[in-house]
Formats: C-alpha cells, structure tokens, sequence
C-alpha cells in the first residue's frame, strides 16, 4: 500500500515539477493561469492532463492545435514515482525519505531546466540550500559544520575552475549557476558524496562531450549544460555515494601496513 501511494503521488508531483520545469526559467507564475497549450493558448482539460496516460492518448499532441507536446513531459511523470521508489527502497518511510524527494525534485527540475535553457535558477538553488542548511539540525548523519563544509567544498571548486578558465580564455566556461547548484547539492550530502558528485558528473559530461564531437561533428566550443550531469549524479550519490565511498577506501585499507 505505501508503494501504492508513493507511486500515485509521484505522478501527480512529477505533472507538477513539469510546470516547473516550463515556467521558472520563464519567470511565469507557478499557479495561474492553469495549464493550457504554449502554442494555442487553449486551456488544457483535466482529462487530457492525466499523467503519462494523457500523452499517448493525444498522441503526443494538443488536441486543439496539433502542437507536439515535449517527450520530456510523460518522462518526468515516469522518473517521479521511480526516483521516489528508488528512495523509498534504500532509507524507508521516515523524514529523511521526505527530505530526500524534495531534495531529488530540486535535482530533476534543475537538470531538465538546464537541458532546455542552460539555465540553473536561483528561485530553486537557494530556498534548496537554505533546507538542506536547515534539516541539517535535525539530522544524526551530518551537522550544520558537515553540510557547510560540503557546501563549500563542492562549490568551491567549480568556482576555481571558473576562475581559471576566465584567467586563461577570457570567458566563462562554466556558469556560476552550477557553482549556486554545487552549494545546494554540498550542503544535503555533504564534502565526500558532493566529490563524489563532480567525479561523475564530469566523467558522464566528459563521455557525452567526446561522443557529441566525433559522431555529432561538434567542435571545442560546444556548450554542454553541466548541471544536466550534476543532476542525476547527485541523486546517484545520495543512494549508493556511501557504499562507493567505503568501497574505495576498503580497496586501500588491506594495502596499508
């Protein structure tokens, strides 16, 4: 039954995290007016708003205008509910399970609004890391010292590399949204996992970046959205980072005399 709700609720918040995702870069207003169609302007019917079911049924299209409707909508209705599964099976129903879906939610906003517009609003960076600073008192693995280290740490050194980078080219090559993203993402999982975090993130950017040149013909310049990759290795981190971590460090132990 718990399974049942949270699956349920995933849904129903992953249509929300899409208004979200579509309306903060645009400055809009997350309540009004209700949805409707970007092209047509036509409000959108409940029954055609039903997550993932609506969009095959309009076969992915707005029943007024035939304007497609983003893939990335039943996708995010999908990966809600499978996230929150993901959290539920590894740390069970208690705050931080709630904590931690917040703290995901932020994670897939971010990632998606930095996919489409290149983009990390502060509007959901800095209210992320005011909670994380914040449930940081009621937490028994991590103190507020641990999650502003980690804060600090994370965001510190993108900020190096964003100022190396300027040194040397005389432009950004890294925006100071991801440092903003860093300090959020430090600040709830603290200095080992928020390494952790760059580590893979910059490996998958890394891949992707290498793939995008030799079989997508994209030169050096080619702009990648980092906190598209900061994102999901995030939510990697804060579900086995620990296990990673102790397994690294294990490797060692038995070398050490």
């Amino acid at each position: 039954m718990e399974k049942i709700i949270i699956v349920l609720f995933g849904l129903i918040w992953g249509s929300f995290l899409n208004v979200v995702i579509y309306r903060v870069p645009l400055g809009l207003s997350l309540v009004r007016p209700p949805s409707s169609c970007p092209q047509c302007k036509k409000r959108i019917k409940v029954y055609d708003n039903i997550p993932v079911i609506s969009f095959p049924l309009l076969r992915g299209k707005c029943r007024f205008c035939g304007a497609r409707i983003p893939w990335t909508y039943p996708f995010v209705e999908i990966l809600t509910p499978v996230g929150f599964l993901l959290l539920y099976a590894r740390f069970g129903l208690n705050s931080y399970f709630f904590a931690s879906c917040l703290f995901a939610s932020a994670l897939m906003a971010l990632g998606f609004i930095d996919y489409y517009h290149q983009l990390l609003p502060d509007e959901i960076t800095l209210p992320g890391l005011v909670l994380a600073l914040a449930y940081s008192f009621f937490r028994p693995d991590l103190n507020l010292r641990r999650a502003l280290i980690g804060a600090v740490v994370g965001s510190g050194f993108l900020l190096l590399v964003y100022g190396a980078y300027f040194l040397l080219r005389k432009k950004e090559g890294l925006g100071l949204g991801d440092v903003t993203m860093m300090l959020m993402i430090g600040a709830y999982l603290g200095f080992e996992k928020a390494i952790l975090t760059l580590i893979l993130a910059s490996f998958a950017g890394a891949l992707v970046g290498i793939f995008l040149l030799f079989f997508r013909k994209k030169d050096l310049q080619y702009a990648l959205p980092f906190g598209t990759f900061l994102a999901p290795a995030a939510f990697f981190s804060l579900l086995w980072g620990e296990r990673i971590i102790k397994a690294y460090f294990g490797l060692y132990k038995g070398l050490i005399p």
